[in-house]
């Protein structure tokens, strides 16, 4: 339920959409990863509750890191320039790295992090997005598990923000404005 001072918001897919997405990623992972112990490294901010969703419908043994980048600062518009905010804390050469994401709109952070990845040498290399910008991306490869195809459209909530507001939503909106 929105407060008054939401009104500007409209639901775009809702919290049941998302919670029925999420199992079937997670399930995806836990067959395509039996036996395995990949790390999760999760993008920082917009996607923690995403992967705390994803991390509790696992049913294998993982590991879970955190990088945080920046490309918007506050504002709609991605900067064109990703900075590094927080490096990762463990060891990746050789594992299996699977990499949250909130949202894949021009592709410039996860092409960015795949190179940043690469030079460690992981064993293997997977994307999660909740969000995919099919007609904005410019990727040369693919994210391997996507929760949803959006237009191109400035969503907000489920970890998303706009100028650090609306990430506790419990659903994805749409900014009428």
């Amino acid at each position: 339920m929105l407060r008054k001072d939401q009104k500007e918001l409209k639901e775009y897919i809702s919290k049941e959409k998302i919670a029925k997405r999420v199992k079937k990623i997670a399930q995806k992972i836990n067959k395509e990863y039996k036996g395995k112990k990949p790390i999760f490294i999760g993008i920082l901010n917009g996607s923690f509750l995403f992967l705390a969703d994803i991390i509790r419908e696992l049913k294998i043994d993982c590991e879970i890191d955190f990088l945080k980048l920046s490309s918007y600062g506050d504002e709609k518009i991605s900067s064109g320039k990703v900075k590094m905010l927080k490096d990762l804390n463990c060891e990746i050469e050789g594992r299996d790295i699977i990499v949250v994401e909130d949202i894949v709109d021009s592709g410039l952070s996860v092409i960015f992090i795949k190179k940043l990845i690469e030079i460690h040498k992981p064993a293997s290399l997977r994307f999660v997005s909740l969000l995919f910008k099919k007609n904005v991306s410019n990727l040369d490869f693919k994210i391997d598990y996507i929760g949803f195809e959006i237009d191109n459209k400035f969503v907000v909530g489920y970890g998303l923000d706009y100028a650090q507001k609306y990430r506790n939503l419990n659903a994805i909106y749409v900014l009428k404005s």
